[in-house]
């Protein structure tokens, strides 16, 4: 079973429109409903697999109801932590050439009880778990610590953790040993502080996070494919993709089919990349399914190219 923490869920709606023009009425074509964040995203894409995962989040108001409605409709046992505030609603504009513009509410502020709430229901969840992903931004009221002190209490509890933010939080985590993190191209240059121009300088970049306590990077580098950095070596991995429709989810759907398959070693990196580049090729925020998975596009190896340049270098 895999257990995700996710401390700012969303419920996202999405519009497609035929252009985005500021001042004007603009009438929608199409919308749909979606719960969502990050660690929502691991659990869609988990049960999507066909594998059980329990969701920690916390949620209140009429959009948290809704939100807890939509992951059961989808098979994802929730473990809702109530809150005093309306969980957030995002709005995500689609127009005609592809272009998604997105519209994030902050969320609402946790209290010293909700936030002692949220650490509890992880610590009752994950008796069954294989184990526990965390996953995105913090919201109002949560120290930067917060992550790094469940990080923490997993580990006394003996459950292997997965980290996926940013940032402050990221750094703060880091000092508890995560037993991996994925963070993308932009979020590990943020971390070592500098830019990242070629593969080379994303291992470089990844191997600094393990010195300061991450056990394995699993590094998202976009187009170009994935690097895992761990103590049993390091590997890159990249996948044909033949149509990209939308990105959205598609890093939370990889870290899902990289806990899948393991959470270790080439084989859970080349599960990693062939749940992401599926996920790339459906539209909106959907998530693969097993027969959408296609193996044979991925290309897993020891032997890094170092000096490739990325096709989006992080500044």
């Amino acid at each position: 079973m895999i257990l995700t923490v996710t401390p700012n869920p969303s419920l996202d709606r999405t519009y497609e429109v035929p252009s985005l023009d500021r001042g004007e009425v603009i009438r929608a074509s199409g919308e749909r409903m979606d719960p969502g964040g990050k660690g929502v995203n691991v659990s869609r894409a988990v049960a999507a697999a066909g594998r059980r995962t329990v969701a920690v989040l916390p949620l209140g108001g009429a959009p948290g109801a809704l939100v807890a409605d939509l992951l059961d409709a989808q098979g994802i046992e929730v473990a809702p932590v109530p809150v005093a505030g309306a969980t957030r609603s995002n709005i995500a504009l689609a127009e005609a050439d592809g272009v998604l513009t997105k519209i994030n509410a902050p969320g609402p502020e946790l209290t010293s009880a909700e936030q002692e709430s949220l650490l509890e229901a992880v610590r009752e969840q994950s008796r069954d778990a294989d184990w526990i992903a965390c996953c995105g931004s913090l919201p109002r009221g949560l120290a930067p610590s917060w992550y790094a002190e469940l990080v923490a209490r997993a580990h006394r509890a003996g459950v292997r953790i997965a980290l996926d933010t940013s940032g402050p939080a990221l750094l703060a985590a880091l000092r508890e040993g995560p037993d991996v993190v994925k963070p993308n191209v932009e979020e590990l240059a943020e971390a070592v502080g500098r830019p990242l121009a070629t593969v080379g300088d994303a291992v470089k970049a990844a191997e600094e996070l393990r010195e300061l306590g991450a056990r394995a990077v699993l590094a998202s580098l976009g187009a170009d494919g994935q690097l895992l950095v761990s103590e049993e070596g390091a590997w890159f991995a990249s996948a044909r993709v033949d149509v990209v429709r939308s990105n959205v989810g598609a890093g939370d759907s990889s870290l899902a089919g990289f806990l899948i398959a393991g959470g270790s070693g080439p084989g859970a990196l080349a599960s990693a990349v062939a749940h992401g580049a599926a996920a790339v090729q459906l539209p909106g925020s959907v998530m693969p399914s097993p027969a959408n998975l296609d193996p044979g596009a991925v290309t897993v190896t020891a032997q890094i190219p170092v000096d490739r340049v990325l096709t989006e270098p992080a500044s």
